[in-house]
């Protein structure tokens, strides 16, 4: 049995209309660059919809997108068995999807060829068998878990339906479930909000053997009590982030910016931003992650169908096109798909579009 299970985040990520997201469309910048969109989420109702064929759509838009990372959004979780492995269920469900992409549904592009879902790390040492049962779900394509920990005191700041506590990544059964990951060779994406980026540093110090990757460049608030405080906040948010790069085995992904939690507030607008206009107001955070991480521990990821709340997917990675418009021949390559196709152990073999 899989469903979306009660408490699943439809409320928290709206979407924009679909003639105001046509409106924005643009000639697609740098066609011909392959890219491996390193971030997305699939869903069914009660959300979206937005599955294989929303995304393929999307990425249909013309940019050359040969693979994709699938991220967890508690979606086909099982309804019964042991509560510490329904969300195996959400990994049978994007490797479904996968063997369809394999299969030639989508036109070439292989959809959910890396897999990362949630593991509940405060089940502590307890979570191996979670883990063995994702992997064994993955087929090849399970590499590794999210384990989120956005927390504010501000309780109208929320990006999640799970509700979170201070201090999560320090809590010592955490770390000891967190300590099951290096060992079977896989990866940690963290999520959480720009003040807890350095709990991320302390964690990475930790667990030198272990992949990180922070999401969404580490989560820069700018609503709730950061509305109107853009300048303050980035001097946290830029704090934290020296700190995360300063630990060889972190990674970023830069995107995620789209979100209303940013509030940059483009979905107000009586059109869609401009790719320029985006990269603008991106730039600020985009540009460091880069010098700071250095494009081979950098990746650029969608984060749809949660960011086709402010642009179109063409639109968007038109938005980092332009900003890696300076970069060079290779490291172009490795953001848009080198360090994707190598932090998540990818096999691009396939991919024929």
């Amino acid at each position: 049995m899989a469903s979306t299970p009660a408490g699943s985040p439809a409320a928290l990520h709206p979407t924009a209309d679909p003639a105001w997201l046509a409106s924005g469309a643009e000639e697609i910048l740098e066609p011909g660059l392959p890219i491996v969109d390193a971030h997305h989420h699939l869903w069914g109702p009660p959300r979206g919809p937005y599955l294989g064929a929303e995304l393929a759509a999307d990425i249909g838009e013309g940019h050359r997108v040969v693979a994709t990372v699938f991220a967890d959004c508690t979606e086909g979780y099982r309804t019964d068995g042991p509560e510490g492995l329904r969300s195996v269920g959400e990994t049978e469900f994007a490797a479904q999807v996968a063997r369809e992409a394999e299969a030639g549904a989508y036109g070439g592009v292989l959809l959910c060829a890396g897999i990362f879902s949630r593991v509940e790390m405060r089940d502590g040492a307890a979570v191996a068998e979670a883990l063995h049962a994702h992997i064994e779900a993955g087929q090849g394509r399970f590499k590794g878990v999210r384990f989120s920990s956005p927390w504010d005191a501000d309780p109208a700041i929320r990006s999640t339906a799970r509700l979170y506590t201070e201090g999560l990544l320090y809590d010592p059964t955490v770390r000891e479930g967190i300590a099951c990951l290096a060992p079977l060779g896989l990866t940690l994406d963290t999520w959480l909000y720009h003040p807890q980026i350095q709990d991320v540093a302390d964690l990475a110090e930790a667990f030198p053997d272990t992949q990180i990757i922070l999401d969404h460049v580490g989560g820069p608030v700018g609503t709730g009590r950061y509305a109107g405080k853009r300048d303050e906040a980035y001097a946290v948010w830029r704090k934290g982030v020296e700190a995360v790069a300063r630990q060889p085995n972190v990674s970023v992904k830069l995107g995620g910016l789209a979100m209303e939690l940013s509030g940059f507030d483009f979905h107000e607008g009586p059109k869609p931003p401009s790719s320029q206009e985006l990269a603008d107001a991106w730039r600020p955070y985009v540009e460091p992650c880069i010098e700071l991480f250095g494009a081979d521990r950098a990746m650029f990821e969608s984060n749809f169908p949660v960011d086709k709340f402010s642009c179109s997917y063409g639109l968007l990675w038109n938005a980092f096109k332009r900003l890696a418009a300076g970069a060079s021949a290779q490291e172009k390559t490795a953001l848009f798909s080198g360090t994707a196709a190598r932090v998540y152990s990818l096999d691009l073999s396939a991919a024929t579009a």
